[in-house]
């Protein structure tokens, strides 16, 4: 049944212009006409004032850009409905009152808030997740940053020895590896590896439990072709600069493992744990961060577009006349996107249905970016209705995965 304009009732409503030191507030009544404007500080005061004067004034429902932090904290423990706009949606709605579009926080308040008065029925009241889920995103995005920050830091030293110590930088699997970082702890120069030979190497890494697939005589002469590094009078101020970075890079790892270690432990005891952890080459990682990132606020996703739009994996089509373009869709959840991504590009190396749809993104001309969305948009349908369901991924159940395991196996007959 569809609601009809004179079936809601009018009301006041207000909008919140969120900043880092103040925020701006107008209340405008059910005409549109504005009752009060007034700014507070962001501190616990100024948001118990914030509170205090919607109540007053009877708005219950409020409209600002963001759907997380102090401000939106306040609203929700107040009981009011709070509506997230995004910052581009106010952009274009600028356009409604003057071509201007100046930017100024107390005239983007009251656009909040004439659009709660206009489009209600185009917005959907914030749903928060839990708050164990809220913990478990938090934990995973700041082991994600940890993980950036190590790259960016074995990056650095790389490029720091390539110049003073070429031979260590392809020595190992991997230059941030805990056997790489303890060589060059041990041997941070030239001079300092000269002293090894096959044998020496041999005991060294022997002593360190080395369990790595090269030998010591083929490593040794790894260190011999490669060019010379420093070896002058200043090769002890660049001893400091590589231990420096090596130490960073060891505080890094140490707090990466322990985060992991917590991501595991709120996983094991999450509600939603069966779902993620069911779909394919999913592991603990993965799917900690795909319930992060979907949350568990079932009302967030009404349906599997809205997740597979929200998360950028749906592309954008913009038709006008007789001119249609379907191109990527730059309005998305990032952090969304790329763990949906990054999940559907490592599913088809376990699930046979996923690598067949990939495959024909692929011979289609699609480069491996698109490809892996189309496979995002398709796993988004499914793990929305096993989320939705609360069941873990079933692959017997799973028909289009059925019919590709039957052609295979008519094929190999």
């Amino acid at each position: 049944m569809s609601v009809t304009p004179e079936a809601i009732p009018a009301r006041a409503c207000a909008g919140v212009d969120w900043a880092k030191d103040d925020h701006a507030i107008c209340f405008i009544d059910p005409d549109g006409l504005v009752v009060e404007r007034f700014t507070v500080p962001h501190t616990a005061a100024g948001l118990k004032t914030l509170v205090r004067r919607l109540l007053a004034v009877g708005v219950a429902e409020v409209g600002i850009e963001r759907g997380d932090g102090p401000v939106v904290e306040a609203l929700l423990q107040a009981e009011l409905t709070v509506l997230v706009i995004s910052p581009n949606q106010v952009k274009n709605l600028r356009s409604r009152y003057g071509s201007a579009g100046n930017k100024d926080d107390r005239f983007d308040a009251y656009v909040l808030a004439d659009a709660v008065r206009t489009d209600r029925r185009r917005l959907t009241p914030l749903t928060r997740s839990t708050p164990a889920t809220i913990a478990l995103r938090s934990t995973v995005r700041a082991r994600r940053d940890l993980v950036e920050h190590r790259v960016a830091a074995a990056n650095q030293l790389r490029a720091h020895l390539q110049v003073v110590f070429p031979g260590v930088v392809g020595l190992f699997a991997a230059l941030d590896s805990a056997v790489s970082l303890s060589f060059l702890e041990r041997f941070p120069t030239q001079s300092k590896a000269d002293w090894l030979t096959s044998k020496r190497l041999a005991d060294w890494l022997g002593k360190l439990g080395y369990s790595g697939r090269v030998a010591p005589e083929t490593l040794h002469q790894r260190l011999l072709d490669a060019p010379r590094g420093t070896t002058d009078d200043n090769a002890h101020a660049h001893t400091a600069t590589t231990l420096a970075f090596v130490a960073v890079l060891r505080a890094l790892t140490t707090q990466i493992d322990q985060l992991e270690d917590s991501v595991a432990a709120q996983l094991d005891v999450h509600p939603d744990r069966h779902i993620m952890t069911s779909l394919p080459r999913s592991g603990m990682l993965r799917a900690a961060r795909l319930l992060a990132e979907i949350g568990d606020a079932r009302g967030r996703f009404p349906t599997a577009d809205s997740l597979a739009c929200l998360a950028g994996v749906a592309p954008s089509t913009r038709q006008s006349g007789k001119v249609k373009a379907v191109t990527f869709r730059w309005s998305a959840d990032h952090q969304l996107r790329d763990a949906l991504c990054d999940f559907a590009g490592d599913s088809r190396h376990a699930n046979p249905w996923a690598d067949d749809l990939y495959q024909r993104a692929r011979a289609r001309g699609h480069d491996h970016p698109h490809a892996v969305r189309i496979l995002g948009r398709a796993w988004a349908s499914i793990i929305w209705r096993c989320w939705q369901d609360q069941l873990a991924y079933q692959p017997d159940r799973h028909q289009a995965l059925q019919r590709v395991l039957n052609e295979q196996a008519r094929k190999v007959a």
